[in-house]
């Protein structure tokens, strides 16, 4: 019986860092296994609608008041849907309490089938996540496909199309892979249809019910489950490889906020797939490039991320295992030869739509309760963001930079209104993670990303940073929508100069979300060199910002008069734009 109380014990509690199934399995209080407790609130979630009706119906809370509805609702689905039944002793109350009920459980559940015109319960099954799909989209059109990359170190997009996706028919609309377009679907999200994008290189969408992690070709790392707007960063900064000579040459990369590591090994990916194409056999250099997250922790995952893609042969990736970026020294004769920097900071993450998170559970109504259904203890509209938004200075008079995860995340209700001191922290942290980026002697691009909307951590300080010393010392400006790779000139959505030019306004109902405040200082090709993702549009995509930075020698200012013209005080933005006082910035990120 404890499998029951401790799945109802972690849906009810608070979230303190990481997806509900990482904090599941660092639960060291739990009495049961944890892949049993997520399996049972996984299936259970995919049942709660039926469930809920059936106990209902039943009438089985007014007379068992031992059970909450959420213990109801998981001792029903073991009732009815598991092999094995309710994995509890015969004698165990709260199994007995079930029990009593289980004719009247089992004739409403063979009602509520009937109901629906399903034959059997695997119909059943699926009008019922059909059911569950149309109630989370709503009045909105947004589809959130299962977005897959190639990873050309394995494998090619003609292998995989001939192998793993070799049933899939293909379909020339994104919107195409919604649920009930595609042929053959059985309602389990497994529609054989199949979306090559048109603006990032080897990059596929199936509908999202879509399971590949049992596939060949998921566990040999041929292929890697990362959405669409997390592989503009090393997209925006790679290219697509055209030139004969790719601008970086024989450089060497960073990737300074690297966990769990979808954007190295993209990089890897999209380095090996160039220089293949470029050099053939030749015995030019290979370029390296340098991963690294400052948590040792975090730091393992890379590590076994960039093994799994097979980025860790030849030296293609080294990872510099707890390593702070803002800590590296840019003199530092490691670096000597980087070319090209990609920084994905700590962020709000408002953009993040929550898709793994505490499953939101329809529950029975228990009698006298007011008709109102309670969500298994948590309220909903959660979406998912990053951890860590709080970074915390370091004892040293420098901050350390606190990274970022895509599968580590906290919860922040969709409906909370900004906090602006709160971003204004962050915002700051991520101008010095660039900042320290453009001083590496021998970097000409750099790219900057966030997966948040707010234009406190996107367009503002694409502001300061090209507004700062470094920046105009040594010609950093912003690359220019005409330089960008192919796909990403072809992207729409580019960069707003207020919170009411959001980009949204596509019938999702955020049309007036509030993205930051105040206006940014850019000019309007600034902000065509700025590009935006925006949830719920057509895409298919979270909220994320991405932009690139080029050295610019004929930009480059210097000497007296220069270093004269920093100490005046219109050009003195605050001590945050000089080393000596960025401990003076950071004081402010103490609780």
């Amino acid at each position: 019986m404890s499998l029951y109380l401790d799945a109802a014990a972690a849906l009810a509690a608070p979230a303190q860092g990481g997806s509900f199934k990482a904090r599941v399995y660092n639960n060291r209080g739990l009495r049961s296994s944890p892949a049993q407790v997520v399996a049972l609130v996984g299936e259970a979630s995919k049942w709660d609608v039926v469930l809920k009706e059936v106990i209902e119906n039943a009438d089985v809370l007014r007379s068992e008041p031992k059970l909450t509805p959420l213990l109801a609702l998981l001792l029903t689905h073991d009732l009815l849907l598991s092999r094995d039944g309710v994995a509890a002793p015969a004698s165990h109350p709260l199994r007995q309490a079930i029990e009593r009920h289980k004719t009247r459980l089992r004739a409403e559940f063979v009602k509520a089938r009937v109901r629906r015109g399903c034959a059997s319960v695997e119909a059943l099954r699926a009008a019922v996540l059909r059911e569950k799909k149309k109630a989370e989209e709503g009045p909105t059109d947004a589809l959130y496909p299962r977005w897959v990359r190639v990873n050309n170190l394995r494998t090619s997009l003609d292998r995989q199309l001939e192998s793993t996706f070799k049933e899939y028919r293909r379909v020339e609309r994104l919107r195409d892979l919604a649920p009930g377009t595609t042929d053959g679907e059985d309602g389990q999200g497994k529609g054989k249809a199949l979306y090559v994008d048109e603006h990032v290189p080897d990059l596929l969408a199936v509908p999202p019910g879509v399971d590949l992690t049992a596939s060949a070709a998921y566990r040999k790392g041929e292929i890697i489950l990362q959405d669409k707007a997390s592989c503009f960063p090393a997209y925006l900064l790679l290219g697509d490889g055209e030139e004969r000579t790719p601008w970086y040459g024989d450089g060497d990369l960073v990737d300074g906020c690297a966990a769990p590591g979808n954007k190295t090994t993209h990089m890897a990916s999209l380095l090996h797939r160039q220089k293949s194409a470029v050099q053939g056999s030749t015995g030019q250099r290979q370029s390296k490039i340098f991963s690294m997250d400052a948590s040792p922790a975090r730091s393992k995952t890379l590590q076994k991320m960039v093994a799994r893609a097979g980025a860790d042969g030849n030296g293609l990736v080294t990872v510099l295992a707890g390593q702070d970026f803002l800590a590296l020294d840019p003199e530092d004769e490691r670096f000597a030869n980087v070319k090209g920097l990609l920084l994905d900071p700590s962020c709000s993450g408002s953009g993040i739509i929550g898709r793994d998170d505490v499953p939101v559970l329809a529950l029975p109504v228990k009698p006298g309760a007011g008709g109102k259904s309670a969500a298994a203890g948590r309220p909903q509209g959660k979406k998912r963001k990053r951890q860590h938004d709080d970074p915390e200075p370091a004892p040293a008079s420098k901050p350390t930079l606190t990274t970022t995860t895509e599968s580590e995340t906290a919860e922040e209700t969709k409906d909370e209104k900004i906090d602006t001191e709160r971003l204004t922290r962050l915002s700051n942290l991520q101008f010095l993670v660039v900042q320290h980026a453009l001083r590496f002697p021998s970097a000409t691009r750099v790219t900057y990303s966030t997966c948040s909307i707010h234009i406190l951590e996107n367009e503002a300080v694409v502001a300061r940073i090209l507004a700062s010393d470094v920046a105009r010392e040594r010609g950093w400006r912003a690359l220019r929508r005409e330089e960008q790779p192919r796909g990403m000139r072809e992207w729409k959505h580019r960069g707003i100069r207020s919170g009411s030019q959001n980009g949204i306004g596509n019938g999702n109902g955020n049309g007036n979300a509030e993205t930051g405040a105040g206006q940014v200082d850019l000019s309007d090709e600034d902000l065509d060199a700025c590009l935006r993702c925006w949830p719920g549009d057509e895409q298919g995509t979270g909220g994320f910002f991405v932009v690139g930075f080029v050295r610019d020698e004929s930009l480059a200012r210097g000497g007296e008069d220069e270093k004269k013209k920093k100490e005046s005080p219109q050009d003195k933005q605050g001590d945050e734009d000089r080393d000596d006082d960025d401990e003076e910035e950071w004081e402010g990120f103490s609780d």
